[in-house]
C-alpha cells in the first residue's frame, strides 16, 4: 500500500490559512467589496490546485507559498479597483515585498540544497500571475496594450499546445531573468503613478519591447531547431535544457 504523505497537505493548509488570514486583514483594514472577495477565494481554489498532491515542499517553496499569499492579495485590490477606490499605496506596498521575496526563495532553495523543477515552476508560476494583474491594474490607466506584457507569458503556453516545437528546452540565458525584474519594477512604479505619464508610457513601452525580443529569441530558437537539427545543417542541435525561467519561457 503506497504511503500517504501528509508534508504537502499540512504545508497547504497552512499557507491558506495564512492567506486567509491575510484577505481579512486587508477586508478589516482598507476594507474588500465582493468583486476582491470573489478573486481572492478563486485564487485561493487556484493555488490549492497548483500544490495539492505536490511533493514534500522545502523551505524555499514556503517563502514561496508566502509570496503567493501576497500576489493573491494584490489581485484581490486589482478586481476591487474596478468598482470602487482602493489606495494605491497599498497595492504597491504589498507588490514591493512579493518582489523582495522574489530574491529570497532562489537564495534559500540553493543554501538547503532543496531545489526542484517543481519549485521552479511554481515560483514562475507566482511570478507570470504578479505581472498578469500588476498589466492589468496599469492598463486601466495607460490603456490595454499595457495588458501585452501580462499576457506573452500565458499566450506562448497556449502556443505550445498547438505548436509541439515550442514545448522543447531553450539554453540556459541569464537575460530572461533581468527582463522579468525589468517588467515587476517597472509595472509597479507605474502602478504607483509617482512618475509623469509620458515617462510611465515610455517606461512600459520599452519593458514590452524587451519582453517581447526575449520571448521571440527563444521562439526563434526552437523554430531553428524544431526538428533536432539546425535548418542550415550548420550545427547539431545541443541537448535540451528544461529551463524554468523568470521571463516564463520553458
Amino acid at each position: 500500500m503506497p504511503r500517504v504523505r501528509s508534508g504537502p497537505t499540512v504545508a497547504l493548509i497552512a499557507a491558506l490559512i495564512v492567506y486567509a488570514a491575510l484577505l481579512a486583514t486587508l477586508a478589516a483594514t482598507a476594507g474588500l467589496g465582493v468583486a476582491g472577495w470573489v478573486t481572492g477565494a478563486l485564487f485561493g481554489f487556484c493555488l490549492y490546485g497548483l500544490l495539492n498532491g505536490a511533493k514534500p515542499l522545502g523551505p524555499a517553496d514556503g517563502v514561496t507559498m508566502m509570496r503567493a499569499a501576497l500576489v493573491g492579495c494584490v489581485a484581490a485590490l486589482v478586481a476591487d479597483a474596478f468598482t470602487r477606490p482602493v489606495p494605491t499605496g497599498l497595492i504597491v506596498a504589498i507588490t514591493v515585498v512579493a518582489l523582495v521575496l522574489d530574491a529570497v526563495d532562489g537564495r534559500v532553495a540553493r543554501r538547503t540544497g532543496t531545489s526542484s523543477d517543481f519549485g521552479a515552476r511554481f515560483d514562475m508560476e507566482v511570478d507570470a500571475f504578479l505581472i498578469l494583474v500588476l498589466s492589468v491594474d496599469v492598463a486601466r490607466a495607460l490603456g490595454a496594450w499595457v495588458l501585452a506584457i501580462g499576457a506573452m507569458r500565458y499566450a506562448y503556453a497556449v502556443a505550445g499546445w498547438a505548436l509541439p516545437w515550442l514545448r522543447g528546452g531553450v539554453p540556459p540565458r541569464y537575460w530572461r531573468k533581468v527582463v522579468a525584474a525589468v517588467q515587476g519594477i517597472v509595472l509597479t512604479v507605474a502602478a504607483s503613478g509617482l512618475l509623469p505619464t509620458s515617462v510611465t508610457l515610455v517606461a512600459v513601452a520599452v519593458a514590452l519591447a524587451l519582453l517581447a525580443e526575449s520571448f521571440g529569441r527563444d521562439v526563434a530558437w526552437q523554430w531553428l531547431f524544431r526538428n533536432g537539427v539546425h535548418v542550415a545543417g550548420a550545427a547539431q542541435r545541443p541537448e535540451p535544457v528544461k529551463q524554468l525561467n523568470k521571463a516564463g519561457t520553458v
